[in-house]
């Protein structure tokens, strides 16, 4: 198997935070085309999904195949790189390793076995009455207000008006954004569900860069969270199951 590849740190390391914020470690495949995964945490309760298109790198060349990767110490490696750097990465499969350069630094990670991680979810066919478009710091702001006072948070709509609220046992927290403040809303049907606040904290860290989510909810359905990263050349998604509320 063959694969090299040198991008910009800034768009690895975005790349590799969005999935991290989920799992430790991941599954991913290689292909001309470009690198993909899908993954679910530990409790079952979030899935994510990732592409990165050959487009976003400055060179890529790939055959088919998948590697493992130990996802906490990548993060811990580009931590290292500077924004400007390019990060060059090639595959030793001989030795099962990952050579990562950047910045005149050099290191070897060793690669995981594949089969060893957790398999690939299946997604679930979700039709979802509504589907919002906003701006990522929006989603970003509703949760660190409703982490204040609750650890959980109700999205829903109601008639034009995105709604996020949190209510604590003395104190309560709402953020609506109306349709004319938000990019786009269709709502063919009802909406609101309840959301643990650990996750879509954890979700939304990866949000502070991005300019327009697409997020798609139901009535005591999960939420779907979509946007673009590296310039459009790559797409995250994040699904996460509802608390049912007593």
């Amino acid at each position: 198997m063959v694969f090299r590849a040198v991008i910009d740190a800034d768009i690895l390391k975005d790349s590799i935070e969005a999935i991290s914020t989920l799992v430790d470690e991941a599954k991913f495949k290689l292909g001309p085309e470009g690198i993909s995964l899908m993954a679910v945490d530990p409790a079952n309760v979030a899935m994510v999904s990732f592409e990165l298109s050959s487009k976003a790198f400055d060179s890529y060349e790939s055959t088919e195949g998948e590697i493992g990767l130990d996802l906490i110490k990548l993060v811990n490696v580009l931590g290292m790189a500077k924004s400007s750097d390019k990060v060059g990465l090639e595959l030793n499969e001989k030795t099962h390793k990952l050579s990562i350069s950047m910045g005149g630094l050099s290191y070897t990670l060793s690669l995981l076995d594949p089969s060893s991680i957790r398999k690939e979810p299946k997604v679930p066919s979700l039709d979802l009455p509504v589907k919002a478009t906003l701006n990522g710091n929006d989603l970003r702001k509703a949760v660190k207000a409703a982490e204040t006072v609750s650890d959980h948070i109700i999205l829903g709509v109601d008639g034009d008006v995105l709604f996020m609220e949190a209510k604590g046992d003395t104190d309560q927290v709402r953020l609506g954004l109306t349709k004319d403040e938000l990019i786009d809303l269709t709502a063919s049907g009802p909406a609101r569900s309840l959301f643990s606040l650990d996750y879509l904290s954890d979700m939304s860290k990866s949000l502070k860069k991005v300019n327009e989510i697409t997020i798609h909810l139901g009535k005591d359905y999960p939420i779907k969270i979509n946007f673009m990263i590296a310039n459009g050349n790559g797409k995250v998604g994040y699904l996460l199951a509802p608390r049912i509320e007593s």
